[in-house]
């Protein structure tokens, strides 16, 4: 349950995201910026969309379930709000630096929930 709880907070906060950059932020941003905080939306949607199908298959109590979930949602945190933070910062002028490692940190997270989701289907052949 509490994958597709935050499959669908971050479905919908990447909707929210998505059209506020699209809009709002369009004339702030620069070219690179716009890319940079469309590329945050779509991993935030892309992983939305897998938290709550994963979900939906599986059991709570599962260990991979458990790790395959921890490591989306804060995965998916770390990469995308990080991407937000560095983006609207530069743009207002003051960008937050220390933000910088923390999207790789966060990619790193998700390739992390890849890996475990491909084992999972691997030694289910």
């Amino acid at each position: 349950m509490i994958a597709q709880v935050f499959g669908a907070a971050f479905g919908l906060l990447a909707v929210v995201f998505g059209a506020f950059g699209a809009h709002a932020l369009k004339r702030r941003f620069t070219d690179e910026q716009l890319q940079s905080f469309e590329t945050g939306v779509k991993y935030q949607m892309y992983h939305a969309i897998v938290l709550i199908v994963v979900g939906q298959l599986c059991e709570e109590t599962a260990t991979f379930y458990q790790a395959f979930t921890v490591l989306f949602i804060v995965g998916t945190f770390l990469f995308s709000f990080s991407i937000y933070g560095l983006c609207l910062s530069a743009a207002f002028g003051n960008k937050l630096r220390f933000l910088g490692p923390v999207t790789p940190l966060g990619g790193l997270l998700l390739v992390g929930g890849w890996m475990l989701l491909l084992y999972q289907f691997v030694m289910a052949l």
